[in-house]
């Protein structure tokens, strides 16, 4: 692990999350955001977010409303993965 995995680590949820979509946006990287998608009804159903899980899993809006709250509380922890490997595939480092 490099210096600038030890440093991705060191970030919080929300920064990682912030760090993740401000670069997807920036490289128009669609895929980034339909895997983001996909992970936000799982990790929002093991946090106890039923409602919202299946308000996800129904509608592409609720998905997108989502996107941005993906980066908060106990949802966001459970998202640090998949921003750490996004970032770290991308060659993304804190600043």
């Amino acid at each position: 692990m490099s210096d600038d995995d030890d440093r991705l680590e060191e970030l919080s949820s929300k920064e990682l999350h912030d760090l993740a979509v401000r670069y997807a946006l920036r490289h128009l990287d669609i895929p980034f955001f339909i895997r983001l998608m996909r992970a936000l009804p799982v990790a929002e159903a093991a946090v106890g977010e039923i409602d919202e899980a299946e308000a996800d899993a129904l509608t592409l809006r609720a998905h997108l409303d989502d996107v941005t709250d993906s980066g908060e509380g106990e949802v966001a922890d459970l998202l640090r993965p998949l921003y750490i490997d996004y970032l770290r595939k991308h060659g993304v480092t804190p600043q």
